[in-house]
């Protein structure tokens, strides 16, 4: 290790500002400490007190004088040569800081080390240890332990980043931050095959290994594999804004943003708790405490690094909450201002959480929508549970059914913009055109499936309005969706959650499934859903009759040889395939109960309107007579019009017996599917 060389220093004589040497000597080995004083081991009672802090300093003025530009310029400012007393409570690094620099103004042999090395070149930038007062200062000195053996080691650069936290803004304008962060990137955009160094995140051996402070400067076994991410927990033990300057300098050196994004989740998961049940806590609290120094006195304990920010080390009880929601608030944003734009560099799983959190803690507005436009870039990868985000603002719904409209729409502008990209003009157009439309489907599917889902659980919420549920389930394109099971069982559910809708809402809420594409499972429960309105219920099985029938059709085509003709469209014929095998093996019996059926309803229609034609004449002369008051006139009418009544009523009931008698064998099928929907 760098030392100091044995000087003897003695007095300066005082000269424009600047003390120059004379004969006179102090010459000690050591420093004694009582209580929270220092006293130089020597017989010449001292004549300056330096206070730093709580600890004073028992010194003599020309061994320090002799080195330290900023005490000649006090005394100097001054005029007072008998001045005895200095304070410097904002000097960088404190007492422990200005022990090692008055140490090296005695000639004591001081150790520079990768922990104290950054707060003694801002001390001694600070005290103005330059050249000028003695060749080979202590700038000097630490500038070259820095340059020459901290920046060519990795385990070395990141404990001078971390020792740095506390110094800022020194470390910052002496660029030690800078060059440290330069370094590490250097090295982490290494290949994997040329590392010779040690680091943290070492994959488990059977010898156990050495802690971070145990670890020596060397290199990994050559037989070893090192994988490529090797560099994630050294770095994610740095502070945000530290780890934030690292990310950034390796984003410029060119690596991969599958990585970088990688980094970013790694990172955190350690400083964040992504756990609902771990609150509003620090996460990483307690864990830092293994990597503390050992090589720090019982002076400098207090303010040895235990994870977090050093802003807010200090301060009452009452304010620690306060202090933690702000540093993971700072956390978040430094995470999303330095997020890869490529798409897939990060799962949406992870974005959704850092999501969640970000409403939480009231993030500023702009970055989430930032981070809310990074997750409809990929909202096809997202799932449910991810998206069950609680409403954290004055909203009546309990999951934040606003927020889960706005990633839609995200998603959909970018299915829109994605055609119009440059890459249609390669000269593969026509083919990467057609890939890229299957995608884009294959995306637009996913998604409703997804947004079914979420309907079907946000619909049990009584709070929820039914023109946010409609503008959700009409939100994607008719395309998008084959089969609307999925949305029927959403509006099933909503109608039961809402039992007080009226006639007319319920039929505008039935508007947004197309009954066309029920599958025949689900035609059963809707056939006998009460919740339903009436006419969707008639829709339903107009529809079921209709894909019956082309079924059919279909199958006597494809039994007579003749395939190239397809009476029914496509997504019928995906819903037929998707049918139970026990409704296909009826269906060539039950077509001549389906064409009776037909029958049977016209002629009950043209009965039902001979019956009304019949009770509206009977009803305009029950008025005349009426007015002529001719009761037996009124008598005969009535007699008249109840032997009509019966006789229409039991030919309607013979019709309908005829009617439901198929449906009957099927009641007994389909509770199943009633019981799980419901």
């Amino acid at each position: 290790m760098w030392e100091s060389e044995d000087e003897s220093v003695g007095g300066r004589e005082y000269t424009n500002g600047v003390l120059s040497s004379t004969k006179n000597e102090v010459e000690t080995n050591q420093f004694e400490r009582r209580d929270h004083s220092w006293f130089v081991a020597t017989d010449i009672p001292s004549d300056l007190l330096v206070q730093v802090g709580d600890v004073n300093f028992h010194l003599h003025k020309y061994p320090l004088l002799s080195r330290c530009g900023r005490l000649n310029r006090i005394i100097y400012e001054l005029h007072d040569g008998n001045l005895n007393k200095i304070v410097m409570d904002d000097l960088p690094g404190g007492a422990d800081a200005f022990d090692l620099a008055a140490k090296f103004c005695y000639g004591v042999h001081i150790n520079l080390t990768a922990t104290n090395i950054s707060c003694l070149r801002c001390a001694a930038e600070y005290l103005e240890m330059t050249e000028d007062f003695e060749e080979g200062n202590l700038i000097f000195k630490t500038e070259a332990f820095l340059s020459y053996v901290v920046l060519s080691s990795w385990k070395d650069s990141i404990l001078v980043l971390k020792s740095s936290e506390k110094l800022s803004p020194w470390a910052e304008n002496l660029q030690i931050v800078r060059r440290c962060s330069e370094s590490i990137a250097w090295k982490a955009c290494a290949n994997p095959r040329g590392i010779r160094w040690a680091y943290t995140g070492k994959p488990p051996t059977k010898v156990s290994s050495p802690k971070w402070n145990e670890m020596k400067e060397s290199s990994p076994s050559t037989n070893q594999q090192i994988p490529i991410d090797w560099w994630f927990e050294d770095v994610s033990l740095l502070r945000i804004d530290h780890f934030v300057r690292v990310v950034t300098a390796i984003m410029v050196k060119g690596m991969r943003s599958e990585l970088i994004g990688a980094a970013i989740m790694h990172y955190a998961s350690k400083w964040l708790p992504f756990s609902e049940k771990e609150g509003i806590a620090v996460a990483g609290e307690g864990s830092q405490g293994k990597e503390s120094n050992n090589s720090s006195s019982s002076s400098s304990s207090n303010s040895s690094w235990k994870g977090g920010f050093h802003m807010f080390a200090s301060g009452t009880k009452e304010d620690q909450p306060n202090a933690k929601i702000k540093e993971q608030r700072m956390i978040i944003e430094s995470l999303i201002s330095i997020l890869p734009s490529q798409k897939d560099s990060i799962s949406c799983s992870f974005l959704l959480r850092l999501l969640r959190m970000a409403n939480m803690l009231k993030v500023a507005p702009a970055l989430v929508t930032e981070l809310e436009k990074r997750v409809g870039m990929q909202f096809e990868q997202a799932t449910l549970s991810d998206l069950l985000i609680p409403s954290y603002n004055k909203s009546d719904t309990l999951y934040d059914v606003d927020l889960f409209q706005r990633l839609l729409e995200h998603f959909l502008v970018q299915e829109q913009m994605e055609p119009s990209s440059p890459s249609t003009y390669f000269s593969e157009k026509h083919s990467f055109e057609e890939m890229s439309r299957s995608t884009s489907s294959n995306a637009n599917m996913t998604v409703a499936r997804l947004v079914d889902s979420y309907l079907t659980e946000v619909s049990r919420d009584r709070n929820l309005s039914l023109t946010k549920f409609q503008a959700l389930a009409e939100a994607l394109p008719e395309s998008a969706r084959t089969c609307d099971d999925g949305l029927y069982r959403a509006v099933d559910s909503y109608l039961k959650a809402h039992p007080t809708l009226s006639e007319h809402e319920r039929k505008r809420l039935c508007r947004v499934m197309d009954c066309q594409k029920l599958s025949m499972d689900a035609c059963m429960h809707a056939a006998q859903n009460e919740r339903l309105p009436l006419r969707v219920v008639v829709q339903v099985l107009f529809a079921e009759q209709v894909k019956i029938s082309n079924a059919m059709a279909n199958s006597s085509l494809k039994e007579s040889g003749e395939y190239h003709y397809h009476p029914m469209v496509w997504t019928q014929k995906s819903l037929l395939e998707g049918t139970p095998l026990f409704y296909q093996e009826g269906w060539a019996i039950a077509k001549k109960e389906i064409n009776t059926l037909k029958f049977e309803l016209e002629n009950m229609k043209a009965k039902y309107l001979d019956l009304q034609n019949d009770m509206d004449n009977l009803q305009t002369q029950f008025e005349k007579m009426s007015k002529q008051k001719q009761s037996s006139a009124w008598s005969s009418g009535w007699k008249k019009l109840s032997k009509l009544t019966k006789v229409k009523a039991l030919e309607t009931q013979d019709a309908v017996s005829q009617i439901l008698t198929p449906f009957e064998q099927t009641r007994k099928t389909s509770r199943r599917w009633r019981n799980s929907i419901s």
